[in-house]
């Protein structure tokens, strides 16, 4: 068993580690907010102190300022040959600098961030869209088993990232049009919850339009919280800003974003994100 640091304990990381711990693997974890973090755990006051000593470190945290902060703090005291395995979804950009400041330290580095809600990272069923060199990936496979059960390789460092960007853009445009659609329907006079239903069973139907659907139906928005309008608008712009790298326009992706900024400059940026709704049904 490996001895692993862990950083980053929200929702998906909190169920990424569990199954580690219950994988036999030591872990050492450290997350920003303290108070976060229950008596299973061996806590440390800093990313490197529990990297000290590390096999593995990887990250689960929300945003690029959250990754540098983490992996300045980790590569200040580097260990040669430990694996840094990066699940968060980044910029692109970012991805590849942290991957260079990683090997200069003498670390293997894997890109791999995760897709998958956190029941699923609890039950170790998560997908994890990887960017490796193929030994180093095969080299940490034992460790990635224990909360994913399918990894899909891109190729390079890098290709798990982009791919996750774009496929997150994808779910921007899903369901932004299928609020829009939700509200059509509603101001139609139609059933939503027959509109919810006949949509699950039709060909617009996809696991992140029936998923937000239900939720426009039942309009519940601020309890069991998977994904919030702030973390997919971050998800967008690192899209775009992809998309620009590439010299390739995206509107149906940049019209998504403007739908949830606007949700979130109402004040709704921490809800769900199906509560992008509400900004379909304003006139």
């Amino acid at each position: 068993m490996a001895r692993i640091a862990f950083m980053g304990l929200g929702k998906m990381g909190l169920g990424m580690a569990g199954r580690l711990l219950a994988a036999g693997h030591e872990l050492r974890v450290y997350n920003r907010t303290a108070s976060k973090v229950t008596g299973r755990y061996q806590f440390f006051d800093s990313p490197a102190e529990a990297a000290a000593g590390a096999d593995a470190v990887i990250s689960m945290v929300a945003d690029d300022e959250a990754s540098k902060s983490v992996w300045q703090s980790v590569l200040s005291n580097p260990a040669p040959g430990t694996v840094a395995i990066e699940c968060s979804t980044l910029s692109y950009d970012w991805v590849v600098e942290l991957a260079a400041l990683a090997k200069g330290c003498g670390f293997r580095y894997i890109d791999a961030p995760v897709t998958g809600l956190p029941d699923m990272a609890a039950a170790g069923t998560l997908t994890l869209l990887v960017g490796a060199d193929p030994a180093d990936l095969d080299f940490v496979r034992p460790i990635l088993g224990a909360f994913s059960q399918r990894v899909i390789h891109f190729g390079a460092i890098g290709t798990g990232t982009a791919y996750k960007l774009i496929v997150n853009l994808l779910g921007a445009v899903q369901i932004a049009s299928a609020a829009e659609t939700m509200a059509l329907a509603e101001r139609a006079g139609l059933d939503l919850r027959l509109v919810a239903e006949a949509i699950a069973g039709g060909q617009a139907a996809s696991p992140q339009v029936v998923r937000n659907t239900r939720r426009m139906v039942a309009d519940d928005h601020d309890s069991n919280i998977t994904f919030t309008p702030r973390l997919r608008l971050k998800d967008v712009d690192y899209a775009l800003r992809l998309a620009g790298k590439l010299g390739l326009g995206v509107p149906f992706g940049t019209l998504a974003g403007r739908v949830f900024q606007r949700l979130c400059d109402t004040g709704h940026g921490d809800e769900n994100e199906s509560n992008v709704i509400r900004v379909a049904r304003d006139p």
